[in-house]
């Protein structure tokens, strides 16, 4: 619960949450204007103040962080939404409140401590990874930092965590709670159960006509057909007007004589390579080869195995030595050349012959060919042409037979899943056409909607099927099965209830399983999550921890089965927490004790907020 607090808390909704707190809490003592602050100070947390400079910085910060999130860049107006300028005070009102007391106890940092913090930051690394003094620069003129400023920011830093460390250093989780932590997480139980079906019920009765009025009543909103947009669509693409060219025999066969040889196919050959490490591996294969010996063979009697380089030309190999070694062999024959750490052979297998398609083979890449290269040349101008003939109110059908194009009827719902009825509509862009119908009005011509690839599609709404309640006919047949199965499903629960009660009066489950046909299983330890092997889920393992060490229970799984256990063993933990997750824990208990104190220096310290100059910095800089 507390990582669920705890996630909340970062969540951009804890941070608007956080700040609603903030003005409430305004009302029993911070002051939210105040007039002793000046204009550049925007809050004072006891005698430290956050300037201008300072929260721009970091609100900056937090807008940038917000637009990778999004995939852009936020509004002003979006940016108060998520809480920002909330966030920020916030975040600067904990570093002033710890700045606060480190003047109090007088703390400071050398300047030698300020140097190494500068050579260990990675930001102003180099390519040979160490300080570099021009990136350390052109860094910061880049931030818009000057080098006091820097070094300001990185003192108090040092100073906060000097704080921070001394008090809290060493501390957190008690040994007492990460035990329990580790009792609770790392125990384990096995469980006898069985799994109930259908045919351990009676089946049900089937539902009378009352009975499906009043549960089709009673769950109307469950039965409702969406609302779908009758449309004629018809589309204008590179492939949909391709499709259109037609083209003689001579015209094809003058195309094929001009790209012929872009179209051969090189030889191309399957290598394999085994590596030679050892001298002993190398004289085995030498032997082999001037004996003339099958590659296999000897690969079988060294022990190893081949690795596949794949089926290859010669151009797609860039190691030199072995395409030249690999493209002079004859298939199934084998080399030996230089390798890393020693030689390697390399096996042919198999080798596919260069080749030429022959005309007929070829025709239809051909006229694809053509096709593309037409529709390139005419697509803008029948594009205009078709822009002025449904300006002109010219029927969606004359224009497609005009161009020999497609005219697609289509009832779309707002998903616009049924536009797959389009061929060249990509699926990526039929939720745009599907708003674009949406947003149209009947008898209202409507523009054209832009695609990729120089694509355009044009629509006519036909009619409207507004969503409504279905009727008891058109869902009969689905309300029968679906009371039939939560009858069963009833019965099953009832069922499993029943034998629990007998286990728990002393009953052995193997004598109940027997009465029903059934045959117990043992399952293998899990713990709270479930078994490692997926046969306790969840859900079941957290119905056979609910109990004491022999609980006997149901549970109706995450897949659907009507699981009905007894607990048969009990482990405690055979290890402790690993590392790790101690010191995840420890860091957090730490974080959670530092968050608290600060926030208990900070309100000690009273947090100031000029409102006034907070929106009038915003509005300057970022507009209302």
């Amino acid at each position: 619960m507390l990582d669920g607090l705890r996630g909340f808390a970062k969540s951009w909704p804890g941070k608007i949450l956080g700040g609603f707190l903030l003005v409430g809490v305004a009302g029993f003592g911070i002051n939210n204007v105040i007039l002793d602050l000046g204009s550049n100070t925007i809050a004072r947390v006891g005698d430290e103040e956050i300037n201008s400079r300072e929260f721009l910085r970091a609100y900056e910060s937090r807008v940038s962080q917000l637009s990778q999130q999004l995939g852009s860049v936020p509004t002003a107006s979006q940016a108060e939404a998520y809480g920002i300028p909330t966030a920020v005070l916030l975040n600067l009102s904990e570093g002033a409140a710890l700045d606060t007391l480190s003047s109090q106890f007088g703390l400071g940092v050398s300047d030698a401590k300020l140097a190494q913090m500068l050579r260990e930051d990675p930001s102003f690394f180099g390519t040979l990874g160490t300080f570099d003094p021009s990136i350390f620069t052109q860094t910061l003129q880049r931030a818009g930092w000057t080098e006091a400023e820097y070094f300001e920011a990185r003192a108090a830093e040092a100073r906060r965590t000097q704080v921070l460390s001394s008090l809290f250093a060493e501390t957190g989780l008690p040994d007492a709670a990460s035990d329990l932590l580790n009792k609770y997480s790392g125990a384990t139980r096995t469980v006898d159960y069985i799994t109930l079906t259908e045919l351990n019920v009676d089946t049900p009765a089937a539902p009378t006509e009352e009975e499906l009025a009043a549960y089709l009543t009673e769950h109307q909103a469950e039965f409702r057909t969406v609302e779908t947009r009758t449309v004629r669509l018809l589309d204008l693409s590179l492939t949909s007007l391709a499709a259109t060219k037609t083209f003689t025999d001579e015209e094809i066969a003058a195309e094929y004589e001009a790209v012929r040889e872009s179209l051969s196919t090189p030889e191309r050959r399957t290598i394999e390579q085994v590596a030679l490490n050892t001298p002993e591996l190398q004289a085995q294969f030498e032997a082999g080869l001037a004996a003339g010996a099958d590659f296999t063979n000897l690969v079988q009697q060294a022990g190893l195995t081949p690795s596949s380089l794949g089926t290859l030309a010669q151009s797609a190999i860039t190691d030199t030595a072995l395409a030249n070694a690999a493209f002079g062999l004859a298939q199934g024959d084998f080399a030996l050349i230089p390798g890393i750490g020693g030689q390697r052979a390399i096996h042919v297998s198999a080798i596919e012959a260069a080749g030429q398609p022959t005309l007929e083979e070829a025709r239809a890449d051909i006229v694809a060919r053509l096709g593309a290269t037409a529709a390139r040349n005419e697509i803008n101008d029948i594009l205009d042409q078709i822009e002025e003939l449904r300006a002109a109110f010219t029927p969606i059908e004359d224009i497609a037979q005009r161009y020999g194009l497609e005219v697609y009827e289509v009832a779309v719902s707002q998903s616009g899943a049924e536009l797959s009825a389009l061929p060249n509509l990509a699926a990526d862009e039929r939720q745009k056409v599907a708003q674009a119908i949406y947003r149209a009005e009947e008898g209202r011509l409507t523009p054209s909607v832009p695609l990729a690839g120089n694509a355009h599609l044009w629509f006519d709404l036909e009619s409207i099927a507004p969503a409504r309640d279905q009727t008891l006919d058109e869902v009969r047949d689905q309300l029968i099965a679906t009371i039939t199965e939560e009858r069963t499903n009833n019965a099953l629960i009832e069922l499993g209830n029943t034998i629990v009660g007998r286990l728990e009066g002393g009953e052995a489950l193997t004598d109940v399983a027997a009465e029903l046909s059934l045959f117990p299983q043992i399952s293998p330890p899990f713990s709270r999550f479930g078994s490692d092997d997926g046969t306790i889920d969840t859900t079941v393992a957290a119905a056979a921890f609910a109990g004491g060490p022999d609980h006997k229970g149901s549970a109706v799984s995450e897949s659907g089965e009507f699981i009905v256990f007894q607990v048969t063993d009990n482990a405690a933990p055979a290890e402790p927490l690993a590392t790790d997750v101690v010191a995840g824990l420890n860091d957090d208990a730490r974080t959670g004790l530092e968050n608290e104190f600060v926030a208990a220096i900070r309100d000690d310290a009273g947090l100031r907020i000029n409102q006034q100059a907070l929106n009038t910095l915003l509005v300057n800089n970022y507009g209302q």
